[in-house]
């Protein structure tokens, strides 16, 4: 992987140099990221099938286009790429005139999730969460938060995704979209919203799905007590409660960058949203202030959880040391007596008594059955 990273290293800067001087690359090298490329006028999809260049020519080229409001346009082209390469990129960002910077967040990935905006484009990232479940031991199994990243340019003309990680597909959100033609018209705006939405609702199943394991948790900890007295131990919640808290440490890292940013987006005027369409931006970003209530909520959870966890296993070792305790007493008696009559001396109390041995043992077994009576009695047995 070393070598990888060196070697895209040393072509950068000369992959930048050739999209300033103009110079292009192999269209079919290019293709090979793109998962879709579509043209829609007036929110129909049209049937040709067009490169990313063909497809921004044939937009710009036409001597009419319909607009409604600042940056709706009645035409658009929706290009789709996964996990391209800088090569496999370079040209669609010289034909759509996309800043480098972005460029470079978009195929890097790893990206703080982000709202950016550049002359003639809006740069969003956006963190895409799933819940699996996966096997951890048999007759177990551990959910873990799986993480993708989805990367809009949104132009005037043009919205590109580009997308990491096997989460996120956008191609059901594509047909559902296609399905309605009066929003799709609407412009690149309505097609950013409609990712934003659908990532946000993401976020809402996931925020239940650990919902529903942290009360697991809970009950599993609070039931150790119940446990402890019937005879049974049990250990292993707080390996699990340190795997939930870093899976909502990744949550709050997708959700917490995002509010600001999509705040802005529905308060503000921008030039490149529709204003019908930022009105819908609200209703994503009040999803998002819910989603990231219920995640700080899941933290402060945890840590409860995570305490009580430590202060039952802290007093199931105070039982277990009293218990020691208890019966290193009662065998320290016989022990002290048989000590005493160990020394061997002709002269001492008893010796050549005919009934010293078992009024001895009796003293021994009325003073251990005493002791632990009272142990029993304080609750130490």
């Amino acid at each position: 992987m070393s070598m990888i990273r060196e070697l895209r290293a040393a072509v950068r800067p000369s992959l930048r140099k050739g999209a300033r001087s103009g110079g292009t690359e192999d269209p079919a090298e290019a293709a090979s990221a793109v998962v879709d490329c579509a043209v829609y006028r007036d929110g129909y999809r049209g049937t040709a099938r067009l490169s990313p260049a063909e497809a921004l020519r044939r937009v710009r080229g036409r001597s009419t286009r319909s607009s409604e409001g600042d940056g709706a346009t009645r035409e658009f082209v929706w290009i789709g790429l996964h996990e391209p390469t800088e090569r496999e990129f370079a040209g669609i960002a010289q034909e759509y005139g996309l800043h480098p910077l972005a460029v470079e967040d978009a195929v890097h990935a790893h990206q703080r999730p982000k709202v950016e905006r550049y002359d003639e484009s809006i740069f969003t990232v956006l963190k895409t969460l799933h819940y699996t479940e996966q096997p951890d031991e048999p007759g177990q199994a551990a959910a873990v938060v799986e993480s993708g990243e989805v990367m809009c340019f949104t132009g005037r003309d043009y919205i590109i995704t580009v997308r990491h990680g096997g989460q996120g597909s956008l191609r059901a959100l594509r047909h559902r979209l296609e399905d309605d033609p009066e929003l799709l018209s609407r412009g690149p705006s309505a097609v950013l919203h409609a990712i934003a939405d659908q990532t946000v609702d993401g976020y809402l199943a996931v925020a239940d799905a650990v919902q529903v394991d942290i009360d697991e948790v809970e009950n599993q900890v609070f039931a150790q007590q119940t446990e402890r007295a019937a005879g049974r131990r049990r250990g292993g919640e707080s390996g699990r409660i340190y795997q939930l808290k870093r899976e909502v440490l990744e949550f709050k890292r997708a959700v917490g960058p995002l509010l600001r940013p999509m705040e802005l987006l529905s308060e503000r005027p921008v030039r490149l949203i529709d204003p019908e369409i930022q009105k819908y931006f609200r209703d994503v970003a009040d999803h998002l202030a819910r989603v990231n209530e219920q995640v700080l909520g899941f933290d402060e959870l945890l840590n409860s959880i995570l305490q009580a966890n430590l202060a039952q296993a802290t007093v199931a070792q105070s039982e277990d040391m009293r218990k020691i305790t208890s019966w290193a007493a009662i065998f320290a008696v016989p022990t002290m007596i048989a000590g005493v009559y160990g020394m061997n001396f002709d002269v001492m109390p008893e010796t050549h008594w005919e009934y010293g041995y078992p009024a001895v043992m009796a003293l021994i077994v009325g003073i251990c059955v005493a002791i632990h009576r009272g142990f029993k009695h304080n609750g130490w047995l």
